[in-house]
Formats: structure tokens, C-alpha cells, sequence
């Protein structure tokens, strides 16, 4: 019944995110800037947990509550800190490193490689969020629940403050060309991505807590994208070569987990 109920749900919510995606694809359009979709990527798993939320009103307990509150912070601050990055600063370098790559067929290429590829990963990922809600899910909370809400909690501390400190960091022109490697960024080369992959194991607890277990690939391919797609592995390609020291920096300090500085 369970699996009824969740195919019921987040079925339609891919209906959703593929109506979301196209409108998305078509405003990149006016503003010849594909990296909106930046913007929304946090904002698009807030609609998703309220879209569940609002279609199982009929069985709302403490653990849907808990999972809409979360991802909803996450979500709105993450998107409202990248529209505050980017603003006036055009599009991304690899979104425009693309766009450059594939000329005038770009307008198309990006359909299919930006905003239908993300949008199928934002389906699936938000498989947790979707699985907390359907009606018939244990809503007891219990001890998973608790370890999801501390783990959530680390990484979004370990988020909120690695941007805040990079933002300072940057703010002053003293530090221009220099690497940030004190507070947060002393522990790991990237606090903010490994906040951001805590966050959605914490979620998965919480899934993990209603019966949902097999939702487990969510954290997983968040974390694989974090880490060897998108996130660290990408940025740090660009890093090693623009950043003098930079090797250094990567020979005594942990690429994601957090750790003591080896010096």
C-alpha cells in the first residue's frame, strides 16, 4: 500500500518539476544565462515538500511538519544566498564554458544537459521528502528522527558559516588571490558542500524513521554529485590552476570530511 501511495505522490510531482524545469529553460532564454538554475535548484525541493505536504493534508502528523520546516530553511536559504552570489556577475563560468562549447546549438543543448538532466535528478532525489509524506508512513517520532535533526543541524551549520566566512573572506580586498584557510575552511577544503550533503543524509533519517529505507540513493547521489560531479571535483580542476598555493592547501587539508589541519 505504501508503495501505491508514494507512486501516486510523487509521480504527479514529476509532472511538476518537468513544467517547472520548462519555464526555467525558457526564461534562460531572455536573460542568456543558464545558470538560474543555480538559483532554484534549493527552491525547486521547497515547492517539492510542500506539493506532498499539501496533497496528504488529510493525514499531516509531527514528521511531516519536521521534514517541510527543514527543507524549506535549507532550500529558501541556499536559494536566496546564490541569487545574492550571483547577482551581476552573469553567467556562470561553466555554464558559459558550455555555451561556448556548443555555439548556436546551445539554446537546445541546454534543454536536454541543463534543465531536463537536473530536473530528473531533482525527482529522484527528492524521493525522501515525497516518502515521509504519504499517508499511510509510521509518523511516531522516534530516535532516527532525533540523530536526522542533529545531523541536519551540523551541516547546516557547517554551511550558513563556511559561506558567511567565504563571503567575508572575499569582501575584503586585502585578501584578493589569497586562499581562505582559517575557521571552517582550516577543517575541510569545502565546509559549505559537505554541510550541504549532511543536510540531506539528516533527511534521510527522518525518511529512514517513517518505514522509508530504500530511500538511501537520495543522500547517496547527492553526496556523489557534491563530491565528484558538480561540486569539489569541478571546482577544484579550476582552483589548482587559478589559485597559487593551492596544492598546499590540498596536502594538509581534508577535500570534504572535516579533519584537524595537518600543520
Amino acid at each position: 500500500m505504501a508503495a501505491v501511495e508514494f507512486f501516486h505522490l510523487h509521480a504527479p510531482l514529476g509532472l511538476w518539476i518537468f513544467g517547472f524545469m520548462n519555464l526555467l529553460w525558457l526564461i534562460s532564454f531572455k536573460l542568456k544565462n543558464s545558470s538560474i538554475i543555480d538559483i532554484f535548484w534549493g527552491t525547486g525541493f521547497v515547492f517539492a515538500a510542500w506539493f506532498s505536504f499539501l496533497r496528504t493534508l488529510e493525514s499531516i502528523g509531527p514528521r511531516d511538519w519536521l521534514i517541510l520546516i527543514l527543507v524549506t530553511i535549507w532550500g529558501l536559504r541556499l536559494s536566496f544566498y546564490v541569487l545574492w552570489r550571483n547577482t551581476g556577475k552573469g553567467e556562470d563560468f561553466r555554464y558559459a564554458k558550455w555555451r561556448q562549447a556548443a555555439g548556436e546549438s546551445w539554446w537546445w543543448k541546454s534543454y536536454f544537459k541543463v534543465y531536463l538532466l537536473q530536473g530528473l535528478i531533482m525527482w529522484v532525489i527528492a524521493s525522501p521528502i515525497t516518502a515521509v509524506q504519504i499517508p499511510y508512513a509510521n509518523d511516531r517520532l522516534t530516535v532516527f528522527d532525533i540523530i536526522g535533526v542533529l545531523i541536519w543541524v551540523v551541516g547546516f551549520f557547517f554551511e550558513v558559516v563556511g559561506d558567511a566566512q567565504l563571503a567575508k573572506f572575499k569582501a575584503d580586498p586585502e585578501n584578493k588571490g589569497k586562499l581562505l584557510q582559517t575557521g571552517l575552511w582550516r577543517t575541510t577544503r569545502h565546509p559549505n558542500y559537505f554541510g550541504d550533503a549532511s543536510q540531506w543524509w539528516g533527511f534521510y533519517l527522518i525518511a529512514l524513521a517513517s518505514g522509508a529505507w530504500w530511500t538511501f540513493f537520495s543522500p547517496l547521489w547527492m553526496t556523489h554529485f557534491l563530491v565528484n560531479v558538480s561540486g569539489v571535483a569541478m571546482l577544484e580542476r579550476t582552483l589548482k590552476v587559478t589559485k597559487p598555493g593551492y596544492q598546499d592547501y590540498v596536502e594538509k587539508t581534508n577535500a570534504f570530511i572535516p579533519w584537524f589541519s595537518k600543520n
